[in-house]
């Protein structure tokens, strides 16, 4: 027979799991994802502080007032403390403030489209610093990574140097996802047809894991990728050793937008000038006229068709103005 005391333990067996869990999120590696780490850290301290002591006065008043306690003072017309209210008031509003405040500030300063002002708490971006450019394409199921200045290209692998900032575009070949590396930075949603971006830095040598966390169908749970930070001498070694892949050609992409499922790591030392911004107006097929195309077309169209009205106005009012006659007064 198992003990009562023990028995009454066996719930918290499940809490053992927890160990195994990863706290990448309240210690990642990169400056973006440090500072959003540390904002949840300062929001659940700034709420427990509401949370702890109203759970602690709910044990002390059942304790204080339980119907074996004939030393608590029995009041049963009282209904009102102002100094009670003030304090169930006043404190949670001023919680709410400081949150508010606290959201406010880091919404604009971790903007994913605010450029890095710094690698670190203690070292700021040099003046004139150019950050990496990587446009990313979200596929089913699978994510594609263009270098447009190294001009390669790889799918689920992602490779940056270590303390240089780094400028992700992003976009969606079919439904929307959302580009996530817990340890770079929070999660950034791509789709298709629009351009979205994060900067971000990675300040750590590792191998650390990026998937998509957004459902987009049956290959979701597989649609994930390594992402490596390295020192800017491997980083150099790595694009050499990258450029002796094969060409990604548009009729190459369009082989690999086929939805499939655990993808395996691809390497492209050579890109189709453009292939990104084809993707993105959706016309990397030959002979399909692209969105910014069609956009630019009809607003030409409707500006024509404005400009035709009001000159038709002004004709038809000096027609009008010309024909017009005065009349004379006897």
């Amino acid at each position: 027979m198992i003990p009562p005391i023990a028995r009454r333990g066996l719930f918290l067996v499940p809490l053992l799991w927890l160990a195994g869990c990863n706290t990448v999120v309240l210690n990642p590696s990169g400056d973006i994802a440090a500072q959003q780490g540390n904002l949840v850290i300062v929001s659940t301290l700034l709420m427990l502080l509401i949370i702890v002591p109203v759970m602690i006065l709910i044990c002390l008043f059942a304790w204080r007032y339980r119907r074996s306690n004939t030393s608590a003072k029995y009041e049963p017309n009282w209904d009102h403390s102002t100094k009670l209210e003030l304090l169930i008031w006043g404190a949670p509003l001023l919680i709410i403030i400081v949150l508010g405040a606290i959201t406010w500030i880091y919404t604009h300063l971790l903007d994913p489209y605010r450029p890095l002002s710094r690698l670190d708490e203690h070292r700021p971006i040099a003046a004139g610093v150019k950050p990496l450019e990587i446009q990313v394409v979200a596929m089913d199921w699978k994510w594609m990574f263009i270098y447009p200045e190294q001009g390669i290209a790889t799918v689920n692998e992602l490779v940056t140097p270590i303390d240089v900032p780094v400028r992700f575009k992003m976009t969606s070949s079919t439904v929307m996802n959302a580009f996530y590396i817990p340890a770079l930075a929070g999660m950034v949603y791509t789709m298709p047809g629009m351009e979205t971006q994060l900067n971000a830095v990675m300040n750590k040598v590792g191998v650390y894991d990026g998937f998509s966390s957004n459902y987009s169908g049956a290959g979701f749970s597989q649609m994930r990728f390594k992402y490596h930070g390295v020192n800017q001498g491997d980083f150099d070694a790595w694009v050499a050793k990258t450029r002796a892949g094969g060409a990604l050609t548009r009729a190459e992409y369009v082989a690999l937008d086929k939805p499939t499922i655990k993808h395996p790591i691809m390497h492209f030392g050579t890109v189709d000038k453009g292939l990104y911004d084809l993707v993105l107006n959706r016309c990397v097929v030959e002979g399909s006229v692209c969105m910014n195309t069609l956009m630019h077309q009809d607003a030409t169209r409707i500006k024509a068709a404005a400009a035709v009205k009001a000159l038709d106005k002004d004709v038809c009012e000096t027609d009008v103005a010309a024909t017009a006659q005065p009349i004379r007064k006897e």
